[in-house]
């Protein structure tokens, strides 16, 4: 289930790509399958274990070319262990909303990318997101969880006063939002009850199937009620001040 589009984040073969926070890879897997070099980085030991078991398997399962690359590194957003402009792309997916001082991640971010580069941006969108911290204490308040909702004018500020212009926006997982709702409802932990297991194994038959009433369901919510936010920016070749970056954004 992928968040960030590669089409908007004009990814090809051969681009070097981080994938930062990458959790359990799927982004990584996907930008490797179409011919990426890929860095996929996370703080958690289990996350970077899982990572590399699974491109292993996908390499001896014939799903990796040769050339494919991905290397898995831990590593802590707040002090990448990157040279300056090491990458082309830049992923990060649902993250930042997890880390206190995010604007250093950001500033760091923009470092690692080129100049020229490209990077997807994704949190939780503020609409869903408001309503799962109504419904459950639980769902935020726990060791690593959302420290902060973002209102998407306040997401460009920060990103912006880091150099990077935006230049493209989507929403996306419409069908999840409900879900999380309804998890909130009945307790985040209580994967038990009916109604819960019921919707899960409908999003599982959708990521499976991909059948077209639920993927034209989805594209129609997304604007709607879509659970995440995507935000697409580039680093300019040459450097523009962060005021005339938000009159870019404005335009």
């Amino acid at each position: 289930m992928l968040t960030a589009r590669y089409e908007l984040l004009e990814m090809g073969p051969g681009d070097v790509l981080l994938d930062m926070g990458c959790g359990f890879g799927r982004h990584a897997y996907e930008a490797a399958r179409r011919g990426a070099q890929v860095v996929a980085l996370d703080f958690g030991a289990a996350e970077v274990e899982g990572v590399l078991g699974t491109v292993t398997a996908m390499r001896d399962a014939g799903e990796l070319t040769a050339e494919a690359h991905v290397g898995v590194t831990r590593g802590d957003a707040f002090a990448l262990p990157f040279a300056d402009g090491t990458f082309d792309r830049i992923i990060a997916s649902e993250i930042l909303e997890h880390l206190v001082t995010d604007t250093v991640a950001m500033a760091e971010l923009a470092r690692v990318l080129r100049p020229g580069g490209t990077i997807a941006i994704t949190v939780p969108r503020f609409g869903p997101e408001l309503i799962n911290w109504a419904l459950s204490d639980e769902y935020h308040s726990v060791e690593g969880g959302h420290v902060r909702i973002y209102r998407k004018n306040v997401l460009l500020e920060r990103l912006t006063a880091t150099g990077l212009v935006p230049y493209g926006h989507h929403h996306a997982h419409a069908l999840h939002a409900p879900y999380w709702w309804l998890k909130c409802a009945v307790g985040t932990t209580n994967d038990e009850h009916p109604a819960v297991k019921a919707y899960h194994r409908l999003l599982v038959w959708d990521i499976m199937k991909a059948p077209k009433l639920t993927r034209y369901a989805e594209r129609v919510l997304n604007p709607l009620i879509g659970k995440s936010m995507i935000i697409y920016l580039r680093k300019p070749v040459v450097a523009v001040p962060a005021r005339a970056a938000k009159h870019l954004e404005n335009a």
